[in-house]
């Protein structure tokens, strides 16, 4: 289960203000493009779950996710979630025919096959970019990321944590002393992809 802090920037300068002050924790900066993927009669979608393919850069590094039953409450995402590394190449087959997912060899893509009963194949979604921005911060790995949707830009900080109640009160705390707007996200990247439209 995978449990993270999602607060929206209000916009660009709620965005560049973060990571100004955050500039002396900076870990690394990722160029991320994430494309989905459902089975050709909506097998994933119907079960609330998510296939994703995430690609790094230009293409050093691709990652499969599967994601299901997210909840998203007061800022705090619940979701189970499985992923591998897969060859970036064959990640760049798969998006140009999403069939030959249903015959890679991948442990998570077998998963799929095997709960969901993808025998039909699979197709896919579309996606979105990112840029995400990853702190070292009072021992929290913060992710802030600029997504950018064809409907426009979101801002949102990410944190993964055992304990995100306390995670969120120092996100708060440090978005508060700084004046900086937020609120709590309301849906996830995905479902604002699907909506077409920002919240």
């Amino acid at each position: 289960m995978e449990v993270e802090v999602k607060l929206r920037l209000a916009d660009a300068n709620a965005h560049r203000r973060v990571t100004s002050l955050l500039s002396p924790f900076h870990v690394v900066t990722h160029r991320q493009k994430n494309l989905f993927f459902d089975g050709a009669a909506s097998e994933l979608s119907e079960r609330r779950a998510v296939l994703r393919l995430r690609f790094y850069g230009d293409d050093e590094r691709c990652v499969v996710s599967l994601k299901a039953r997210a909840v998203l409450v007061d800022g705090v995402s619940r979701v189970e979630e499985d992923e591998e590394d897969l060859d970036p190449r064959v990640g760049r087959e798969c998006v140009a025919e999403p069939g030959k997912l249903g015959s890679v060899e991948s442990r998570v893509l077998r998963r799929v096959k095997e709960e969901f009963g993808t025998e039909k194949g699979f197709i896919g979604l579309g996606g979105f970019g990112n840029v995400r921005n990853v702190y070292d911060w009072k021992g929290l790995k913060l992710e802030v990321d600029e997504t950018k949707f064809d409907s426009g830009i979101l801002y949102e900080i990410e944190c993964e944590s055992v304990d995100p109640e306390g995670a969120k009160r120092l996100l708060e705390e440090f978005l508060k002393e700084n004046d900086i707007d937020y609120s709590y996200s309301t849906a996830s990247k995905f479902a604002i992809f699907r909506s077409g439209k920002l919240p």
